[in-house]
């Protein structure tokens, strides 16, 4: 059995960061049909209570996905490796514009819109990064 260290705290709280994140936005979205029913204000004040959790887990997923790049030799790996954390940073980066749109934007369309965009974006970013782990 392997010893509790800073690699097993870094890598925990990566996962469960991206669970949140992601998980959370499957959750939200899945529940906006019932939230509906319960009144027309439900969904969105479910959407700003979500946002109260989800953002710091994504600033927390953020910086231990910095960590977890400072604890290698970004320099020796492959070409492929930096194309798919290139990509991985862009599904981010779209994913964390496409939700803060999102949570900003008036327009029941655009919200439509970047929901979706953030949640294929997260769910790129996640597989982009398990592609970083195991690929």
């Amino acid at each position: 059995m392997n010893d509790f260290d800073l690699d097993t705290l870094r890598i925990s709280l990566h996962i469960l960061s991206v669970s949140v994140w992601v998980g959370g936005q499957i959750v939200l979205a899945a529940l906006v049909p019932v939230l509906r029913q319960v009144g027309n204000d439900a969904p969105r004040l479910a959407a700003n209570r979500f946002g109260r959790v989800a953002w710091p887990f994504f600033a927390l997923a953020v910086l231990t996905g910095i960590w977890n790049l400072l604890e290698i030799e970004v320099g020796d790996r492959s070409t492929a490796y930096h194309v798919t954390l290139a990509v991985k940073l862009l599904a981010v980066a779209a994913a964390g514009t496409a939700a803060a749109v999102h949570s900003l934007t008036p327009s029941p369309a655009l919200r439509g819109i970047t929901g979706a965009v953030g949640l294929v974006g997260s769910l790129a970013a996640l597989v982009f990064g398990v592609m970083l782990v195991f690929g």
